[in-house]
């Protein structure tokens, strides 16, 4: 029978529940034709005779054949891959993926449908609590212009660079400010030396790799998602009422002068009206040679307090394209964010940051107004309120980036690419201070007077980075990859300032800086600089797979840097990891209850270069101005700098080693790693002699800090029905970090100190590490009681309790009476997230927890003593009623900050599509920090750092910390 000729088949693609599946790519066997199915798996395709052959392709299915020969239609329902989870888990390593079946190193990847589902204001919070080891701590709560301080395992320096690398879309040091959570698909973590060291010296501290959502073969898609938010102060700390307040002055209790007024003054700077919302549309499409995603987000975060926000637009634009009979694969990616940042009211702002500790401790007898109307000022305090109504504030904002990725595939198993990117960060700042402000009328010099200022910064990075990767499989069990690459980096900074006063009206504000009198007399300020590094380095690795049992990784990166002297411009960081799948063994095959593992161990060492340029050189520095014989004042130029030729890396050697595991039919999951991490040559200032130095400080390489620790991850499927699941994910972690030696044959420290305590006194510093010592210990004073005068009692050396003047506050161990007093780092972390569904509801509970550490109460050493003349704690006359006498740091105001927090509460329902012009929909409503179990009586745990060389110690002044609930809609059309 002789073949038909050219002919058109049409059918459905199902999946294995019966479903139509969108997006399934149908060829034309031994062709280039092919075509995907619609929103509804509906697919029509041309072929050339009754000869040719279907072929049938889709991610996570097992590809199908199907012959055309007398049929006109074909109907095709795909089977899932038999392929375990861990070999389809793809993992981001850098400079390219592994199956998390092939991974050596530690790395965690949190995919979008783990990520918390609270709103993000940052990437990171979308994995609060999902990555062991990670700590993050927003200092600056819900202030939707603060960032999110992080650590990976423990402090890893004290000058240099502390946080991890973001690499976003393979941009290394990318803007988060660009990423908005509609649009990551997935966070990657690479925790150990032996996977971080393949971006050497900006991995130190760990990196964070972040993928965007990419463009599918398809018909077209739309997806549209929005949410709205309400927040409410949380935890504010108890303060006397006015009424309160006057009648501890009518009782003795209190010494100060009640003014007849009921004023709260901190609630008067809370936005009660805040409503935040978010608005999210994509569209993504394409075909198997050309695939896009483009997308547009809209933001108005508004904060809890007055005259702080955040308006925002996002562009987002990826572009897939293959070519050369697919040999040829070009990908662009461009994004943009405008923003404006009210920074007013909120902790962009250095007075703001004051206001909620002035306001909170103000007499509340007292009033923001006259009694004519007029705004009250006095000499000793702020009006914070009138400053909402009588200054502006605000940062305007552009951050772009553009990248490009080319790869070819030259024969087969070798690949050649080119990436390259520029990211560009303007700020434009400005502000102003009406003539009738308090800034103004207290002004020395321009008394009523208006003052204005203005501030530019522009940041760019640029990133060319050509690589080489073969791939190939040698006898069906020799496996190898292999990349090496060239990379190049160069950033750039510069900016300036102008201020100026005397502002005779109030009509032009910043706009018209030159307007002032300051400028006229030589009273103005007005600044700029510019700065710029370049980094290079040459890098390769490889990995081997032998049966698909045994693995092997090594890394090798030579990196070289400007910010380091001449003697020690270029640096060297190696990696090697192992890996055993002890499941694949034949003696585990009648091990069923073991479906999968693997034993994993690293070494690898990176870098770390200083947080400034220049460290390393002589520059110049302005010595003041002088009388000249001319008769004229110049400015007279001099070294600010010791040079030091010799300056080098920062080295961190760690050593990890994990095991992965699911058992019981899949049903558990997870791993378990053991650390030991050692960072030696810190960068840090220290004492130089004169001569022959010309200054009497210098840069240089001494010290060694290490860290230890356990983390451990599991999944768990408790529940799996037709109409029910339930699921449940935890991490916990716990970390020893010390800090080794501050000291060589040159300079000697035996003890630093950190973590100023601030407040009522000169206190100093609640922190002192000595050489061996763990950091983030607080250390003094040991509370030994009252006297009957109510005055301090301490313990000595001894065990003695003696008053205060009879301590001996030597930092020296031999004399001292001071000790240690606890640590300031919790012990441990961890974190439960329970998830349930029920035929269309969904309902996720997630709790996180810190353990075994303490914090100091600041605010009761300061605000609970009666010393002080304004408001005051409520304990002052309960807890704290037998302080007679000052202030004083010891062990008395150390609290357990032991907590556990009920971190998000989400349920949402998902609507199943009956309609022709939406795919699917899902609306939820959600509840963030909703409760806290904790024995610290002061701010919420969260807003105090558990990062860096200080922690520990409750600033007082924090953005005050709020819970949200938000209502929410995601639809696909």
């Amino acid at each position: 029978m002789p073949y038909r000729q050219e002919l058109t088949i049409q059918g459905t693609v199902k999946d294995e529940t019966g479903l139509g599946l969108p997006g399934v790519s149908v060829k034309v066997k031994g062709t280039q034709t092919v075509v995907s199915t619609d929103s509804k798996g509906n697919y029509s395709i041309k072929v050339p005779t009754s000869a040719a052959i279907l072929v049938f392709n889709f991610i996570g299915y097992e590809a199908q054949e199907a012959p055309v020969g007398t049929k006109t239609t074909i109907d095709v329902q795909l089977k899932p891959s038999s392929t375990t989870l861990e070999n389809v888990e793809i993992v981001s390593v850098g400079y390219g993926t592994l199956s998390s079946k092939e991974v050596t190193s530690a790395v965690t990847h949190v995919s979008a449908e783990k990520f918390n589902r609270g709103g993000s204001r940052n990437p990171l919070d979308l994995i609060q609590g999902k990555v062991a080891g990670l700590q993050l701590t927003r200092r600056g709560g819900s202030n939707p212009n603060s960032g999110v301080a992080t650590q990976l395992r423990g402090a890893v320096s004290v000058q240099g660079a502390s946080a991890p690398l973001y690499v976003i879309d393979g941009i290394p040091g990318g803007n988060p400010d660009l990423l908005q959570q509609d649009d990551i698909e997935s966070i990657d973590v690479l925790k150990d030396g032996s996977g971080a060291a393949i971006y050497g010296t900006s991995a130190n501290a760990g990196v964070i790799l972040i993928t965007t959502k990419k463009g599918k073969a398809g018909p077209p898609t739309f997806d549209y998602s929005t949410y709205f938010r309400k927040e409410y102060v949380q935890n504010r700390q108890k303060f006397l009422t006015a009424d309160e307040y006057r009648q501890k002055i009518a009782s003795g209790e209190l010494r100060q002068q009640d003014y007849g007024n009921n004023t709260d003054f901190y609630d008067d700077l809370i936005n009660h009206d805040n409503l935040s919302m978010n608005h999210n549309l994509s569209l993504s499409g394409g075909t198997d040679k050309t695939t896009y995603r483009a997308s547009v987000n809209y933001r108005n975060l508004e904060g809890i307090a007055k005259e702080n926000g955040r308006e925002e637009y996002t562009l987002r634009l990826n572009v897939n394209q293959k070519g050369l009979n697919d040999r040829l694969n070009v990908q662009l990616n461009l994004a943009t964010n405008i923003n404006k940042s009210n920074l007013l009211g909120g902790d962009g702002d250095l007075d703001a940051v004051r206001s909620w500790e002035s306001e909170m401790a103000k007499n509340p007898t007292l009033s923001n107004f006259n009694p004519d109307g007029s705004y009250r000022f006095d000499l000793t305090s702020t009006n914070y309120f009138a400053r909402l109504a009588q200054e502006t504030k605000y940062r305007k904002q552009q951050t772009t980036s553009a990248d490009g990725k080319v790869d070819l595939e030259i024969i087969d198993g070798l690949k050649a690419s080119v990436f390259g990117s520029v990211t560009r960060n303007n700020n434009n700042d400005g502000a102003y201070r009406v003539k009738a402000s308090e800034d103004s009328q207290e002004n020395a010099d321009f008394r009523g007077g208006g003052f204005a200022a203005r501030g530019m910064e522009l940041e760019q990075k640029y990133a060319f980075e050509p690589t080489l990767q073969y791939q190939k499989t040698f006898e069906e069990k020799h496996s190898l990859t292999a990349i090496a690459g060239y990379s190049y980096r160069y950033n750039i900074r510069e900016g300036s300032l102008m201020e100026n006063r005397g502002f005779i009206n109030d009509i032009f504000h910043e706009d018209r800086i030159q307007e002032g009198r300051a400028l006229g007399l030589g009273k103005a300020r007005m600044e700029s600089f510019k700065e710029d590094n370049t980094l290079v380095a040459f890098f390769g690795r490889v990995n081997y797979a032998l049966d698909n049992k045994y693995l092997l990784q090594f890394i090798l990166r030579r990196e070289g840097s400007s910010k380091f002297g001449a003697n020690n411009r270029w640096g060297n960081f190696p990696a090697v990891s192992v890996g055993w799948n002890i499941s694949e063994e034949s003696f585990m095959k009648d091990i069923k209850f073991v479906n999968y593992l693997k034993l994993r161990a690293g070494y690898g060492v990176t870098g770390n270069t200083p947080n400034d340029n220049n460290v390393s050189r002589v520059t110049l520095g302005g010595g003041g101005k002088y009388l000249f014989p001319d008769g004229n004042y110049y400015e007279t130029y001099g070294p600010d700098r010791n040079p030091n030729p010799d300056l080098k890396w920062e080295t961190k050697r760690e050593l990890n080693v994990g095991l992965d595991f699911r058992l019981a039919e899949n049903r558990l999951s997870g791993s378990i790693d053991v650390f030991k991490r050692t960072t030696k040559d810190l960068l840090d200032t220290y004492t130089s002699p004169q001569p022959p130095f010309v200054r009497n400080t210098i840069f240089a390489n001494v010290g060694t800090i290490s860290s230890k620790g356990i983390e451990l991850a599991l999944s768990y499927a408790a529940v799996k029905s037709t109409d029910f699941s339930w699921s449940m994910d935890a991490t916990a972690s716990t970390i020893k970090n010390t800090l080794d030696s501050y000291s060589n044959d040159q300079y000697k420290v035996l003890y630093k100190t950190f973590g100023d305590i601030g407040g009522a006194g000169d206190l100093g510093r609640a922190i002192t590490t000595y050489e061996g010592g763990e950091v983030g210990t607080f250390f003094g004073k040991r509370f030994a009681g009252f006297t009957p005068e109510g005055k301090w009692l301490f313990y000595n050396r001894n065990g003695e309790a003696v008053t205060n003047d009879k301590i001996n506050v030597s930092y020296d161990k031999n004399l001292s009476d001071l000790a240690p007093l606890g640590r300031a780092t919790p012990k441990y972390y961890l974190s439960w997230t329970n998830n349930f569904t029920y035929k269309d509801f969904d309902l996720r509970i997630f709790l996180r927890g810190k353990f075994d550490y303490k914090i100091l109460n600041t605010t009761a050493l300061t605000y609970g003593n009666k010393t002080w003349s304004g408001n005051l704690l409520k304990e002052t006359f309960g807890k704290y009623s037998g302080i007679n006498d000052t202030y004083m740091y010891s062990d008395y105001y150390l609290e357990s900050g032991t907590n556990v927090k009920l971190d998000e509460v989400t349920l949402g329902y998902n609507i199943k599509s009956k309609s022709t012009w939406f795919r699917n929909a899902r609306v939820y409503v959600s509840g963030q920090n909703l409760a806290t179990i904790t024995g610290y009586s002061g701010n919420d745990p969260d807003l105090i750092s558990d990062t860096g060389l200080g922690p520990g110690v409750d600033l007082r002044n924090m953005y005050p910390r709020t819970r949200s609930f938000l209502v929410g809609l995601n639809v696909g059309f």
